[in-house]
């Protein structure tokens, strides 16, 4: 057994928002088979059936074009841009913001 990468939700809020935020990270020998697109969609079916949440979002930084074409395949719409949005290696860094809504709309 070997561990391929993570997939996360944090920042899970109930209340009226009912919305998390989506992480991920993948190894590099593992990248463009697949594996991601694979374990975020069940991962993404389990908290929109199981857990009920309205919202999920998702950013990258904008050079990222595998994270782009991953949650772009996956539904994720693109709601703007977020100036100087996280500090990476010691550099503030634009984000994409995108967002996938539960297509179950009784919720």
């Amino acid at each position: 057994n070997q561990v391929l990468g993570v997939i996360n939700f944090t920042q899970i809020t109930r209340g009226t928002m009912q919305s998390c935020q989506l992480g991920y990270a993948l190894g590099g020998a593992f990248e463009g088979q697949g594996y991601m697109q694979e374990g975020v969609s069940a991962a993404l079916q389990y908290v929109f059936d199981v857990l009920k949440l309205h919202r999920v979002s998702a950013n990258y930084i904008p050079h990222n074009g595998r994270s782009a074409r991953l949650l772009t395949r996956l539904g994720f719409e693109v709601e703007g841009r977020a100036r100087a949005f996280l500090k990476i290696n010691g550099q503030w860094e634009d984000h994409i913001l995108t967002a996938l809504i539960n297509p179950d709309s009784s919720l």
